[in-house]
């Protein structure tokens, strides 16, 4: 924290650095009525009668009481990653959306609604790369009404450890009683090395719309109809069939190399058959021309972290889902 010449500690922020990295230090009783002190590092995100609450970059959030404040400052950006490719917030985001579209979708400013008859949060919720040129309540009140006209919860989709607009948009929704309801890592990875993996890919099979052993595996198909317009939509796309035991899906944008629903049959599984199937999806999209790839894991999901991480993917940002309120 900050200490002065003489030894002293300094509050060196204010309410007008809303919106900035920041690390404070606050006091607290500690065992025995000692005094114990706690750091936080994270995106000031608001200071308001006198409390600051200041947003991890996990997309927690904490509140601090600016009487319990000892020290503060504003903070670089966080340092540039040392693993997988360079890639700002916005092209990674673009990228996604570009791999998982929507049955309809309508602009709101710079936000865009997108909705797919219910299939897959991501493909029914509110993507805000920017402002939605209105006051945030009444571009909220708009998002309600459009889903709701759509028989579906709103949902918004916004990130941490990534801009701090994001974070300040994660702030408000929370503010205003928005419940986080999903969060996930987006990973980016060189895409070579997954390709070079040892695996055996012989028996994996390649195709360009998912057939009905796919969609069964998928598991998360209500309508197979709206599941394949949302699924085979994309740059490039191809599924990955292991009979019997494995899928997955591979977008190819210009560098980029998007993997998403790889799934193994619970009796197959830590026998190297997901990383078999990426492997393969891998040097498909080399021949296309990608050298990087990346994609999205649940925080909960500790087994495909696990593997992810034995592929090289590193922790890019994380984006998370708000359901509005309910009425």
């Amino acid at each position: 924290m900050e200490i002065t010449a003489g030894g002293l500690l300094e509050i060196r922020i204010t309410p007008a650095d809303v919106g900035k990295r920041v690390s404070v230090r606050r006091v607290e009783s500690g065992a025995g009525g000692s005094p114990a002190f706690t750091d936080t590092v994270g995106v000031l995100t608001s200071w308001d009668q006198g409390v600051l609450t200041i947003t991890r970059k996990n997309g927690e959030s904490v509140r601090i009481a600016e009487s319990a404040l000892v020290a503060g400052k504003v903070v670089p950006p966080a340092p540039a990653r040392r693993r997988g490719p360079a890639a700002s917030f916005e092209e990674l985001a673009r990228v996604a959306a570009r791999s998982w579209q929507p049955l309809e979708s309508e602009p709101l400013g710079e936000w865009t609604l997108r909705a797919a008859r219910g299939f897959t949060r991501r493909a029914n919720s509110v993507l805000p790369l920017g402002e939605p040129g209105l006051p945030l309540d009444e571009a909220l009140a708009r998002v309600t009404s459009w889903y709701a006209e759509r028989g579906l919860p709103a949902y918004v989709q916004a990130a941490t450890g990534a801009a701090g607009t994001q974070e300040l948009l994660c702030a408000e929704l929370e503010r205003r009683g928005w419940a986080r309801q999903v969060s996930a890592e987006v990973r980016t990875a060189a895409l070579a090395p997954i390709a070079d993996t040892i695996a055996d890919t012989a028996h994996v099979r390649l195709a360009r719309t998912p057939d009905e052993e796919w969609l069964g595996r998928y598991g998360k198909v209500e309508d197979p109809d709206v599941a394949r317009q949302v699924l085979v939509a994309g740059p490039s796309v191809w599924f990955a069939t292991l009979p019997g035991r494995a899928i997955g899906r591979l977008v190819v944008d210009g560098r980029w190399a998007g993997f998403a629903a790889v799934e193994v049959d619970p009796e197959h599984r830590r026998g190297g058959l997901a990383t078999a199937v990426m492997a393969a999806l891998a040097r498909q999209a080399l021949d296309e021309g990608a050298s990087a790839a990346w994609l999205q894991v649940e925080t909960d999901n500790g087994a495909a972290r696990g593997l992810y991480d034995g592929l090289g993917f590193a922790t890019h940002h994380a984006y998370h889902h708000y359901r509005a309120a309910a009425r």
